[in-house]
């Protein structure tokens, strides 16, 4: 096959140089995104530029949390419409700001699959517009390495490179470390405000071909105001379930940021986490997070990506304390079980009489997906030192005062 019938194939028609774009022919051998490939570098572009080699039919992988690309986004979307593309897929798990590509205008154009749905998914999600693909946080990975679903194009946001041409992918490394080892074109969102993290998040700039400067500030997300429920359930979580020497995996929401506010004189506490977020910064300042007893890593925060105020961001920047990891390795079972007391702080929609847990959906509406909790309560019930707790915990009933412990789920 021709080169250029090969590109056609492959849908990567661009004014760029066609040479330019096959160029990669070390991924054959080297999807590895720390291994620098010789003789080969970035074109910086303007993301007008840059977005131009997404074609009609194509599928783009989107990072997300508050790495989110939102100035490619915008620039991805312009193009869609001077372009007139057509059935574009578009893969990630939550992303940040507006979220343009779900808008009604934009049906047709785009299609969102969000691996986990958030607040920008959901309507569009409810609308039929988008697509949802229910899958543990763990697994997510292996969907790219595996061929199961291959990538075009990756739009990410970077650190801008070091003296040895080393970038990071900052607060989000979860599945995107295995999403730029299969996507065939790398478009990155060059920003001084994402912080430099140590992990499996770097990336040489011989593996990207398209760099964009941007120097937003990132998504941030707040502490909310704790009602007075939430905030005893955070002591009772803290005060009785919570051990001196606890490996600690948080899930987003209120409960556990209750249950972290209230571990300020807790000793030796660990990190191993899917995420994490300014609560955790709090505990180290005041010494209670040590990592000390910890197994796997010890010494270190482990998570996948973090979501927080820039207080957060500031702490992870060129921080050795914390690990930023691919989520196939830190939503891993066996890992999980091997840390001692894992202790996994969780929160759900609702309950009912017999037991079962509903988090990610309310009757047929979909909220937001399996994400890590399931990994995290099964690490921590089959913790190693048979000293593990996985936790759910939650008020009885919902801001408009409906009850959360209902007799059967909602259908």
């Amino acid at each position: 096959m021709s080169v250029q019938n090969l590109a056609k194939a492959l849908k990567l028609q661009s004014a760029r140089p066609l040479w330019k774009i096959f160029q990669r022919s070390y991924y054959l051998y080297s999807p590895e995104p720390i291994h620098p490939l010789p003789d080969r570098v970035p074109d910086w572009k303007t993301a007008d530029e840059a977005v131009q080699v997404i074609q009609s039919g194509q599928r783009v992988f989107i990072h997300g949390a508050a790495a989110t690309p939102v100035h490619l986004i915008k620039a991805m979307c312009k193009h869609g419409k001077s372009a007139n593309i057509r059935d574009v897929e578009l893969m990630h798990i939550h992303t940040e700001g507006p979220g343009l590509y779900n808008e009604p205008e934009y049906a047709g154009m785009f299609r969102s699959n969000s691996l986990f749905v958030g607040g920008n998914s959901r309507k569009a999600v409810m609308e039929g517009r988008g697509d949802a693909i229910p899958i543990f946080l763990s697994e997510i990975p292996r969907l790219f390495r595996q061929k199961i679903i291959n990538l075009d194009v990756a739009l990410v946001s970077v650190s801008p490179p070091d003296k040895h041409g080393f970038c990071s992918l900052g607060t989000s490394v979860d599945c995107t470390r295995s999403a730029i080892q299969n996507a065939k074109y790398i478009i990155a969102q060059v920003n001084r405000h994402l912080p430099r993290t140590f992990g499996d998040g770097i990336i040489h700039t011989s593996h990207i071909d398209a760099m964009v400067e941007c120097n937003d500030p990132l998504p941030e997300h707040g502490k909310g105001s704790l009602t007075d429920e939430e905030v005893k359930i955070g002591k009772v979580v803290a005060e009785n379930l919570v051990s001196d020497g606890a490996t600690l995996q948080m899930g987003i929401g209120s409960i556990p940021d209750a249950v972290l506010a209230q571990l300020g004189n807790h000793k030796n506490l660990g990190v191993h986490s899917e995420m994490f977020s300014d609560g955790v910064v709090d505990l180290c300042e005041k010494g209670a997070i040590t990592n000390n007893d910890k197994v796997i890593m010890t010494g270190k925060i482990v998570s996948s990506f973090a979501v927080g105020t820039k207080k957060l961001y500031d702490f992870m920047n060129n921080n050795p304390f914390v690990e930023m990891c691919d989520v196939a390795f830190t939503n891993n079972t066996a890992v999980i079980c091997q840390n001692p007391k894992v202790t996994a702080i969780n929160s759900c929609i609702e309950v009912d009489l017999t037991g079962q847990i509903c988090s990610d959906s309310i009757g047929t509406r979909i909220y937001s997906g399996f994400g890590g909790q399931i990994d995290f309560i099964r690490g921590a019930a089959l913790g190693l030192d048979g000293l593990g707790k996985p936790i759910i915990a939650m008020p009885s009933t919902t801001s408009r005062g409906e009850t959360k412990i209902v007799s059967t789920l909602k259908l």
